[in-house]
């Protein structure tokens, strides 16, 4: 199947007006780019696992960032 669109991709690009092949270079290495940037950020989160392990919060601290951050639950 892949091979297929790739087939099909290379035939549009043959019949791709040549003096718009830079700005199509352009707009494939920019999606290529945003595809590999997102796959990286995807894999980021998994570092910071464990990082809160072993900490102790005081009940009354966390009590007053809860306050801050939901005041609608305290009324």
């Amino acid at each position: 199947m892949a091979s297929s669109y790739k087939e099909r991709l290379l035939r549009e690009l043959e019949e791709f007006p040549a003096g718009e092949i830079p700005r199509l270079y352009r707009l494939v290495h920019f999606l290529r780019k945003e595809w590999a940037q997102k796959d990286q950020k995807q894999n980021i989160w998994g570092s910071l696992k464990g990082i809160w392990k072993g900490v102790t919060i005081e009940d009354q601290v966390l009590s007053e960032a809860k306050r801050s951050l939901f005041s609608y639950e305290s009324r």
